[in-house]
């Protein structure tokens, strides 16, 4: 018999009825320490007395009134999102599956707008996930999101990640945009080059073609900067956000230049529950946290105090695990064991992490975290290397 809530999750067999900061209560009185943030979403832990404080006091004021009205706390979103990125407008949705099919609708709209009604195919990378929507699995690419979904929209092509010669020879007359994720996530805390990340710009620009970063788990402060593609100092025409920004709450985000969003006029794209009220409180509360003064080169410093002592444990186990990944506070171990198996063991010593493509463990704290909550996991991870060992 199938189950009430639809069985489309392998759940673990755990419930949490409480959070505070870094940590997790588990409805049976366990303690644990959360590097799993709920895949990267609540970035200023569980319980933030802002955050908290911000949705109250937007619950007593109205909920939902739909984009039929103005709704002042969105525009403010929109002006501080823009005044410190490439952007000039902003769409707001409900997730990052949302806030990438807006991207892929503009992008196509771009080029009907400027006279190249033709030019629709994306180029992205394998390995990378999108979302689970009809067209983002398409976007994703692989037989794991795609298998019984037949038929796949059309208008994707997949090269591989970090090369750019595929990239070249994958554009076509056709081809109206390149999407990639600055850090994979989903594909095992992949962080593209620098230099990879800058000459997608120049290509782009070359060929005519829109820049698309896919920001939704590597953006927000993630890794040091607010946005991942900072550190490269190669700005996109359109990026897409999520997780981070709502700091639990959902809601998405498609940044655009006013050229890449020249097609995006009243009528030809909405949503309902976008932007509403109580999700732009939270945006601007957790832009109120991020951006004050101090507090990402704080997450750039003890991101570096997490990769340095976690290293030493990599290199001390080299029979569990292999390399350890990633940018920030956006880390992946991978792994010699099955990752699922020491994911499991992680939990059941007190450390909350989640799995990734390449038989990766990923490391995704609040962005609050402390040196103690550090010393605390790498002690766990430590302690459940020697065990597999002994």
């Amino acid at each position: 018999m199938i189950s009430p809530v639809m069985p489309t999750y392998a759940r673990v067999d755990l419930a949490f009825e409480r959070g505070d900061g870094a940590y997790l209560y588990s409805t049976d009185g366990r303690r644990f320490l959360d590097f799993a943030s709920g895949i990267a979403v609540t970035c200023l832990g569980h319980n933030h007395p802002y955050l908290v404080k911000a949705l109250v006091d937007q619950a007593h004021k109205v909920w939902h009134v739909s984009n039929l009205w103005r709704i002042p706390e969105g525009e403010r979103l929109a002006q501080r999102l823009v005044e410190r990125t490439f952007a000039d407008t902003v769409f707001f949705a409900n997730s990052g599956a949302e806030a990438n099919e807006c991207a892929i609708k503009l992008a196509r709209k771009y080029h009907d707008e400027t006279g190249n009604p033709g030019r629709f195919r994306i180029i992205t990378a394998e390995a990378a996930f999108h979302g689970r929507t009809l067209t983002t699995i398409a976007a994703t690419g692989g037989y794991k999101y795609t298998k019984g979904f037949d038929p796949i929209p059309e208008g994707f092509d997949h090269v591989a990640f970090g090369n750019t010669n595929e990239m070249r020879a994958a554009i076509r007359d056709d081809t109206a945009a390149i999407m990639i994720e600055p850090v994979q996530g989903e594909g095992g805390i992949r962080p593209a080059s620098l230099a990879y990340l800058r000459e997608l710009r120049q290509i782009c620009d070359e060929f005519g073609l829109l820049l698309i970063f896919d920001e939704i788990q590597c953006g927000v402060g993630r890794t040091g900067k607010f946005f991942a593609h900072e550190w490269a100092d190669a700005a996109p025409d359109v990026m897409t956000v999520a997780k981070g920004i709502g700091g639990g709450f959902p809601m998405g985000a498609c940044l655009a230049t006013e050229k890449a969003a020249v097609g995006m006029t009243a009528g030809t794209h909405g949503s309902t529950f976008g932007g509403n009220p109580l999700a732009m409180a939270m945006g601007n509360a957790v832009l109120d946290v991020i951006l004050e003064d101090g507090f990402l080169p704080r997450v750039e410093r003890i991101g570096q105090v997490l990769w340095n002592r976690m290293s030493d444990v990599v290199a001390r186990y080299p029979q569990v695990l292999a390399e350890l990944r990633g940018a920030g506070l956006m880390l992946g171990l991978r792994c010699v064991v099955p990752s699922g198996d020491f994911g499991t063991k992680l939990r059941e010593n007190g450390l909350v992490t989640v799995g990734a493509g390449e038989n990766v463990v990923r490391l995704l704290p609040p962005l609050i975290i402390g040196e103690g909550e550090i010393d605390e996991a790498v002690a766990i991870v430590e302690k459940t290397c020697r065990e597999w060992n002994s």
